[in-house]
């Protein structure tokens, strides 16, 4: 077990470009939209309430007034018809937001399709491939296989909110070249997998889904050690999964940069308010989580690259993916000492949208005996995209050789 501070030796103050979509959830529960999250619940309080508004109580009368009065209302009153048929207050979306979905979700496939196929890298293989869940979802994932070098062992990634496992492609012929196959899989709602671009139901959903891609990448690669990597909300994926003692079997060990383990909101009172708002309107979208983006990385190429790329979503979080990723959060805090798996963690200390503190704690709690932390002086969030991309690459490599 070791604990190793890695600081930079180019820490020179640079331009920090932003993103509204750089998954900052605790900007969903800032004071700012507290007070519309306020707003939003004591509306639909109002709405939900108001037909049991302003009822009269019952009067007794004769039968000659009742005679009298009825004929009078006839007369004035106009005549009120009742469908026979009630709209539910909810629904599953109406023919035409679905076929929406469905067209977005049929142009960001072809995109991520046409990535793959286009790659013309002769020393790496890359192929994509569908598989569908027990929900009827379609979920894309693609590989990358060298070419020339033999296969040692297998890498399984997971990216993190609002991208997609196709940014990973760089990383991965790293890996390839070190003999490592390398698949990558789009989570619910991600890159060329089915779902509203970057809405999440439940995240329940995407670690299901990621045991049944690692079964069938062992089932086809028998006999080859597997690590799993994941970023932020997909290391959040990752590790939940292998919560399950049936998968950590399988699985050498684990690489998580930037984990989704310490995500607090901003005051109490979301605790109570985001379930509640997350069930009656999880698709709601608070401009107020999207004034102020938090900062990635400090190489603004990168993150130029990254927010122009059409299958990273930009736009404001929703309600009820901000609240999946508070509640893994959660239950990952509650869970840390059940970890066994062999894992390394690195963490930027200057994070601002996972807390470098929470990965201390997930070291320090977990009851792996194989187990490593690196806490990487002034780094931000994306370790992948920063200036030092390079030495971080290699230390993930290096720890990955000394378990094959």
């Amino acid at each position: 077990m070791s604990v190793e501070p890695l600081v930079s030796s180019s820490m020179k103050r640079s331009v920090i470009l932003t993103s509204g979509a750089s998954g900052r959830i605790n900007a969903l529960f800032s004071p700012r939209a507290l007070k519309s999250l306020v707003a939003v619940v004591a509306a639909f309080l109002v709405v939900l309430l108001a037909p049991f508004r302003g009822r009269r109580r019952p009067v007794v009368i004769s039968s000659a007034e009742k005679g009298k009065e009825q004929q009078q209302q006839e007369r004035k009153t106009a005549t009120v018809r009742v469908p026979t048929t009630i709209m539910p207050w909810k629904s599953g979306g109406s023919p035409a937001a679905v076929g929406s979905v469905e067209a977005e979700v049929a142009a960001r496939r072809s995109m991520a399709v046409r990535r793959v196929m286009q790659d013309d890298d002769e020393r790496t293989a890359r192929e994509f491939s569908l598989f569908d869940t027990p929900r009827g979802d379609t979920i894309f994932t693609q590989s990358w296989s060298p070419v020339s070098v033999n296969v040692r062992g297998l890498v399984v990634l997971l990216h993190g909110l609002n991208e997609h496992c196709g940014r990973y492609s760089d990383f991965a012929k790293q890996l390839n070249a070190n003999g490592f196959k390398v698949y990558g899989m789009d989570w619910i709602g991600h890159g060329g997998t089915d779902g509203l671009h970057a809405y999440v139901h439940s995240l329940d959903d995407a670690v299901s889904d990621l045991k049944s891609f690692l079964r069938k990448v062992l089932a086809d690669n028998p006999g080859l050690p597997c690590f799993c990597f994941g970023h932020s909300t997909g290391a959040a994926i990752v590790l939940k999964a292998m919560l399950d003692p049936k998968i950590e079997g399988q699985v050498a060990g684990v690489v998580v940069t930037s984990p989704a383990v310490g995500v607090q909101p901003s005051h109490p009172i979301y605790t109570v308010l985001a379930p509640i708002v997350a069930f009656l309107m999880p698709r709601y979208q608070f401009s107020a989580a999207n004034k102020k983006g938090m900062p990635v990385s400090r190489d603004p190429e990168a993150l130029v690259a990254k927010y122009s790329d059409p299958l990273v979503y930009t736009g404001s979080i929703r309600v009820r993916t901000g609240y999946e990723i508070l509640r893994i959060s959660t239950h990952l805090q509650q869970n840390l000492k059940r970890l066994r798996v062999p894992f390394l963690v690195l963490h930027g200390t200057a994070d601002t949208v996972t807390d470098p503190d929470a990965s201390l704690r997930l070291y320090e709690e977990a009851s792996s005996t194989d187990k490593t932390i690196k806490l990487l002086d002034g780094f931000l969030h994306d370790l992948l995209i920063e200036p030092e991309r390079d030495e971080i690459v290699d230390d993930i490599i290096e720890w990955l050789n000394c378990r094959v």
